[in-house]
Order: structure tokens, then C-alpha cells, then sequence
């Protein structure tokens, strides 16, 4: 499968949100509902890990990805990624990488990569 890449850097096919909808892992649900928990202080229930992905429109999306700004500037810029952006990287942007390393880590290699 081809790597999903959100807006921020997230990588969508490596979240285990994405790979318990996609594997229909009800097991898989409630250990991301604890670690999401335990990690983040997100009171989740197994039942709300469910998301096809941070560029899926009509498809599920888990609440975070639903509801963020990031995501919204995207698509009404009409971007495949924040790294495409003339206003990068924006305050909501930086404020989500001090957040998640693991996005500004991709989020990065996205950008140097496409400066080649």
C-alpha cells in the first residue's frame, strides 16, 4: 500500500487508527483507545477509532483529524500537502509539530525532498 501523508506530515497508513478501520480490529480499536489515553489524555472509546484516512471525504475520520484547522486550510487551499503552501509553516502548523514529532519528522523530509 502507498504511504497516506497528511496535510501536517502524519503518516495516515502508519496510524493504528487507520490500520485497526482497515483491518476492522475491534482489539486493535480499544488498545489505540487506551494508548491514546495514556499517551495524549484523549478520552476515547474503542468505538471512536475509526478513520480511512485524513484526505477521505465522505469516509470516516477520527474526531482529531475531523475537527483540524490544518486540514481545513488544506483542502480550501486546495493542496495535496502543507509543504505545497506559500504561507508555510504557519503558526497552526508549528504548534502541531511541537505537539508531534512524528509529523514534523515527515513533514520535513516531504519538504527537503521535494526541493531537489
Amino acid at each position: 500500500m502507498l504511504k497516506m501523508i497528511a496535510f501536517c506530515g502524519l503518516c495516515c497508513t502508519d496510524c493504528p487508527t487507520f490500520i485497526a478501520t482497515k483491518n476492522n480490529d475491534d482489539v486493535a480499536r480499544a488498545k489505540t483507545a487506551a494508548l491514546y489515553k495514556e499517551k495524549y489524555g484523549f478520552n476515547m472509546n474503542p468505538e471512536d477509532i475509526n478513520c480511512d484516512g485524513f484526505h477521505s471525504v465522505g469516509g470516516k475520520l477520527i474526531s482529531y483529524c475531523e475537527n483540524c484547522a490544518i486540514r481545513e486550510c488544506g483542502i480550501s487551499k486546495g493542496l495535496d500537502n502543507c509543504t505545497y503552501c506559500a504561507d508555510q509553516p504557519c503558526e497552526k502548523l508549528k504548534s502541531f509539530h511541537s505537539f508531534s514529532s512524528h509529523a514534523k519528522a515527515s513533514y520535513e523530509a516531504i519538504l527537503k525532498n521535494s526541493r531537489r
